[in-house]
This record gives C-alpha cells, sequence and structure tokens, in this order.
C-alpha cells in the first residue's frame, strides 16, 4: 500500500520555508484507490521566484486551509503506507518539519523514485521528474503544481513496478524492500546476493573508488546489510549513502578476521574508520613495581603513551578482572589498585591479605604470586600456531607467533599436513606485531576456543 505525495513551498529549506500545496494519490501497487489535494496557506509570503515557477500566488493561498486544517487529513491518507514521491526526502522533509511544528511525530517508510529510476531504468541524462517522463512519453498536466506532478509519478511508479517484477521474476523485490532504495544508485544490487554468510572482512568505496570504511563480521552478509540499513544516527547514513561499492575477503577464522580488520584499518586509514575510536577498548590494567620493591597493579584510562597488560572496553570490566585475580592469587587489594587508603587494605582487616600493604609479607614471596597473575597477560608459550577454521572445506587457518610475537597467518590444505610442521610455515604471510594485535590474540585466547594449539 502507497501514498505517493508532491508538495509545493515557499523555498528550498524545510526548516524555513513552508507548505504552499500537497497532493496524495494512495495506490495498491496495481491502481488508484484515493485522492486528496488542496493548497495550503503557508501563513508567510510566496516569493516571486517561486510564483513564476509554480504558479501560486499569494492571493490563492489566502482563503486556504492552514496546515493544522488538513494534518489530520494527511495522517489518515497516508497512514500504514510506504510514502513514494519524486527526490522524497525533500517532500519528507517540509511534511515532517510542518507536523514537528505541531507536536506530532509523522513517520513513514519512503521510496524515492528518482532512486528507484537509477536503479531499474539507468542511462538517462537527467531524472529530474519533468525530462524523465518526457524521455517515458509520460505527459504531466500541470507541471510544478502537487496534483498534476503527483499524477505524473504515479505513471512513473507504475512503469517502475512493471520493470522491477520483470527483473526480479515477477515479484517487484526492489521497491517492496524500502531499504534498498535508499542505496547509492552506483550500488551493484546483483553483487549483494553475492556476499557470503561466512567470516571474513569487507571493505566500503564511494562513487570515486576511495575506501571509506574496514569492518569485520563472523557473518559478512548480516553485518554488510545492518550497514545498509542503518538509520540509528546521520553518520551512519551518511555512510550508507556513499557506498557505491563493496568487495570482501573470507577468512574462515573469526580471530583472522580481527587481525586481518585491525592491520588493513592501519594500512588504509578510511574516513569511517579515522572517525571512530583508534580501538573500542578505553580501559586497561598496568603493572609496575613500587619503591619498596612490590608488583603493583591499577587500571586506568588509556592514552598513546601508555602499554597496559590488557584492554577493556569499559571501567567495570577491567576492575572486575582485578577483583578476579585478587581472589585467585590471594592479591592485595592495595597493591592491586582496588583500596585507597594510608594504611592496610580492607581484606588485611579480615585476614584474607597476608599483609603486603603493611610490610608484613615480603616482596619476594608477594611477587611471587602478583607475577602468576601478570602472566595470565602474556603468551605462557613463546613459539606456537594457533590453528582454526579454513575459508573452504579441507582447509585450515594458521596464526604464527614466534618468540611472543604475532608474525602472520595464512591457509594449509589438510592434505599438506603430511609435510609436518614445514607446510604449515610455508603457509604463512608475515605481517609485523603491534600492541592492538596482542590485545587481539591474548582477549581472543582468553574468551573464545580455537581449534587446537601447535607448539614448536
Amino acid at each position: 500500500m502507497y501514498a505517493i505525495v508532491d508538495i509545493e513551498t515557499t523555498g528550498g529549506s524545510s526548516r524555513i520555508e513552508k507548505i504552499t500545496e500537497i497532493a496524495i494519490i494512495q495506490h495498491d501497487g496495481e491502481k488508484i484507490t484515493g485522492e486528496f489535494s488542496t493548497l495550503i496557506n503557508p501563513e508567510r509570503n510566496i516569493p516571486y521566484y517561486i510564483t513564476s515557477i509554480t504558479g501560486i500566488t499569494n492571493e490563492m493561498v489566502e482563503d486556504a486551509p492552514r496546515f493544522f486544517e488538513v494534518a489530520r487529513t494527511i495522517v489518515e491518507m497516508t497512514e500504514g503506507r510506504t510514502l513514494v514521491a519524486h527526490n522524497a526526502r525533500f517532500d519528507y522533509s517540509f511534511i515532517r518539519e510542518e507536523f514537528k511544528s505541531l507536536g506530532y511525530n509523522f513517520r513513514r517508510n519512503l521510496l524515492d523514485t528518482v532512486t528507484l529510476s537509477r536503479k531499474l531504468i539507468p542511462g538517462h541524462e537527467s531524472y529530474s521528474l519533468g525530462n524523465l517522463c518526457r524521455d517515458l512519453g509520460i505527459k504531466i498536466e500541470g507541471r510544478h503544481r502537487a496534483s498534476g506532478d503527483a499524477l505524473a509519478t504515479t505513471e512513473l511508479f507504475r512503469l517502475l513496478l512493471e520493470k522491477d517484477s520483470e527483473f526480479n521474476s515477477g515479484k517487484p523485490a526492489l521497491i517492496k524492500n524500502t531499504k534498498l532504495s535508499k542505496l547509492n544508485p552506483c550500488l551493484d544490487l546483483a553483487k549483494l546476493e553475492m556476499i557470503p554468510e561466512e567470516p571474513g572482512v569487507y571493505y566500503f568505496y564511494d562513487e570515486k573508488g576511495d575506501l571509506i570504511y574496514i569492518g569485520k563480521s563472523r557473518n559478512l552478509r548480516e553485518r554488510i546489510w545492518t550497514h545498509l540499513s542503518n538509520n540509528t544516527t546521520g553518520r551512519a547514513m551518511e555512510m550508507r549513502d556513499m557506498i557505491a561499492d563493496i568487495d570482501w575477503e573470507l577468512t574462515g577464522s573469526e580471530l583472522i578476521a580481527l587481525l586481518l580488520e585491525s592491520a588493513e584499518i592501519k594500512k588504509n586509514k578510511p574516513l569511517y574508520n579515522r572517525a571512530q575510536r583508534r580501538t573500542g577498548f578505553q580501559w586497561g590494567i598496568f603493572s609496575s613495581t613500587n619503591p619498596d620493591g612490590y608488583l603493583t597493579f591499577r587500571f586506568g584510562k588509556i592514552d598513546d603513551d601508555s602499554c597496559p597488560l590488557s584492554v577493556f572496553a569499559g571501567k567495570e570490566k577491567a576492575r572486575s578482572m582485578l577483583l578476579r585475580l585478587v581472589e585467585k592469587y590471594e592479591l592485595c587489594q592495595k597493591l592491586a589498585g582496588l583500596y585507597d587508603s594510608p594504611g592496610a587494605c580492607f581484606h588485611h582487616h579480615v585476614g584474607l591479605c597476608r599483609g603486603a600493604c603493611r610490610g608484613k609479607e615480603s616482596p619476594e614471596s608477594y611477587n611471587e604470586r602478583a607475577r602468576k597473575a601478570e602472566a595470565e597477560f602474556v603468551f605462557t608459550r613463546r613459539n606456537f600456531f594457533i590453528i582454526d577454521k579454513g575459508r573452504y572445506k579441507g582447509e585450515k587457518s594458521a596464526i604464527r607467533v614466534l618468540n611472543g610475537k604475532y608474525s602472520g597467518f595464512g591457509y594449509f590444505s589438510i592434505d599438506d599436513m603430511g609435510f609436518g610442521l614445514t607446510a604449515v610455515h610455508d603457509c604463512i604471510k608475515y605481517s609485523g606485531d603491534n600492541r592492538d594485535i596482542q590485545v587481539i590474540l591474548k582477549q581472543y585466547l582468553r574468551d573464545f576456543k580455537i581449534e587446537k594449539i601447535i607448539e614448536f
């Protein structure tokens, strides 16, 4: 069910200008089922240059209803219907602003016949309503008047419905999917159907071919479609509108997707990745040795000069980890940065701390347990492969850690295992280590399952 709309206004800005005429044509996908059209008194002067385009004068609207007097009819005519218009965001923004001034939140699904025309009937020099209707042989009775333009848009919409059905085996899939109608007209819709439901890294490009965003997901198809239907923020919609091409790389392993995404963002610095934080982790756990020789811990915000043992998405997650370590290794709350007091920690008062905070336990004895806690944030093995899923049947992925540092990943065939670890070493494509990579590996190995670890 559709409501095909056209408006005339006093100018081009919905924030400061007003509607002078509106026409609504109800359509069930096959035929017109209802019509409404009226002049509207904008309660302000209509500029001469606007009158010269539309023919609507101040005298014509003087006795016309004001918007609030027809607002109920507009709601009823469009309720439960998808709003269709040529350059739909223009019409929609004006209607929303008029309702906003009345304290009403007017929201409808939207279809833009400009965007649909570019997808379904490409190759036209101009997609303005007048030029497109001339090319298609659609006669407009009363150009730049709401009723005449709405009827022309209705005829154009009928042709688009037919064309969409031709492309989609009798089913108007594109027009029924209002999310697709909002996409960049340069985006190849056929390519969207090819996106796999597998782990990997994806790339978004603008119309110039510039890389604007890199992301990763365990399900590429699901994540990419989330971006393409994102209406949550202005920035998300801005990026969605710019996406003119999409590419992706399967990784098989979610961990490799994380590693590849991090490396690719650092290498390419895409526009919309730069606009985000360098990492989603803002809090870290740090260690140091105090003047008395005790190994201490603290949690705090990460800055560019800091080197945390591990990082966390929030303050409470970092604090919870330290609490767990204090309990597990019988550490001092005060030396773990969890208790601020000039004297002993609370645990010492209740007999749970051995007294390092009061010098009753030697640094050597205390640090033996503290280093075990610290070791939970570093690799316990120096040289090993992380073996996980491959991209295809019969393939495995391998991540190599050499001398405690990440050195790259690759893929090998299960059949090659007859050659031992040589085949695994040979498949590795070298990549440099950095703090973010170390964090990704440690976090993933701590929180998620992988197939196996092979030491060498």
